[in-house]
């Protein structure tokens, strides 16, 4: 039985409270996310500053030794390089890249001369776009002062948190979601498994929750062979009413800050829940935990795909979900 899904009358009324209530988080908290996240991303210049002796020192070794500097690197050029511009203008697989940034390493599958021909190219792109109107030192022959280097350290951090503002808010954001849903369980009488206890979906416990579990199921490629893949979900419940052999209640944790981002990436939750079906049944339950902009478009197509959900200002919906 449908919770939310099924009540389309009640739609407008949620969708407005809903944006109120992300509105009033954002104007009251998202500055001091960014200005938390600004104050880190200070840290981490000064520490690309001293690998690269005040960026005097940007090559393939530096590179090599330090792969996180990059996304810093693409920020200290005149104009800063988006990561696929600098793939361009490097005439590099965009996979080094991506995997020096998002993973702080290089490609341990790529050959050792196809790294360093790469890397040279890197680095040469860099050096030859760096801003020097802020990095005023290296046309002259005496290092930077600590004035300057605060002031170019800062500059550099706010182009870095400028390329990142909306994943800095929405990581503060479901942050705070699942803080709220912890606070509902526990003064429910959940108990959160965390890290060192956690277990197989199917092994929980009842009156048991786990966030950010992975969720294993088999795919099969065009070819008919299989692989086990990992499926991660942001909340895992066990009902406290449910028989220890009962799958639990799986919940995808959403909050947007706009109605544009939600239908464009609606898809996303239908592909993850036809998987989990596939590989565990139609009976499983698979519901979000909704804040911020999701208009009647979002709301349609994800009820149309036999997803429910509880809007964050309604959380006691959860009962409704045997909870």
């Amino acid at each position: 039985m449908a919770v939310n899904a099924d009540k389309p009358e009640r739609w407008k009324a949620d969708i407005a409270q809903s944006v109120d209530m992300y509105n009033n988080w954002f104007l009251q908290f998202a500055p001091g996310a960014y200005r938390d996240s600004r104050i880190e991303a200070v840290q981490q210049v000064r520490q690309a500053f001293l690998w690269t002796n005040n960026l005097q020192n940007i090559d393939i070794h530096v590179l090599r030794e330090h792969p996180v500097l990059l996304p810093i690197l693409r920020m200290v050029t005149a104009p800063p390089l988006a990561r696929d511009r600098l793939v361009g203008l490097a005439g590099v697989e965009r996979h080094l890249v991506e995997t020096m940034e998002i993973h702080g390493q290089l490609p341990p599958r790529m050959a050792y001369t196809v790294v360093a021909e790469q890397l040279q190219r890197v680095s040469e792109v860099i050096a030859r776009l760096i801003d020097k109107e802020i990095c005023v030192w290296l046309e002259r022959n005496q290092p930077p002062d600590e004035a300057e280097l605060y002031r170019v350290s800062t500059i550099i951090a706010d182009r870095l948190c400028g390329a990142i503002t909306d994943p800095i808010i929405r990581n503060a954001q479901e942050h705070r979601q699942l803080l709220v849903l912890s606070n509902w369980l526990n003064a429910h009488g959940y108990t959160q498994l965390h890290a060192e206890r956690r277990v197989q979906m199917q092994a929980m416990q009842p009156a048991t929750y786990a966030f950010r579990l992975n969720v294993p199921v088999i795919q099969e490629n065009l070819q008919g062979q299989q692989r086990q893949v990992n499926i991660p979900v942001d909340a895992v419940i066990k009902s406290r009413y449910a028989d220890v052999e009962a799958l639990p209640l799986l919940i995808e944790a959403k909050s947007a800050g706009d109605f544009t981002n939600p239908n464009k990436r609606r898809k996303e939750e239908a592909t993850k829940i036809a998987q989990l079906r596939k590989q565990y049944g139609s009976h499983l339950h698979f519901i979000l935990f909704l804040c911020g902009y999701f208009d009647g478009g979002y709301l349609g197509y994800e009820a149309a795909e036999g997803i429910d959900w509880v809007w964050e200002h309604r959380i006691d919906d959860f009962v409704l979900f045997g909870v």
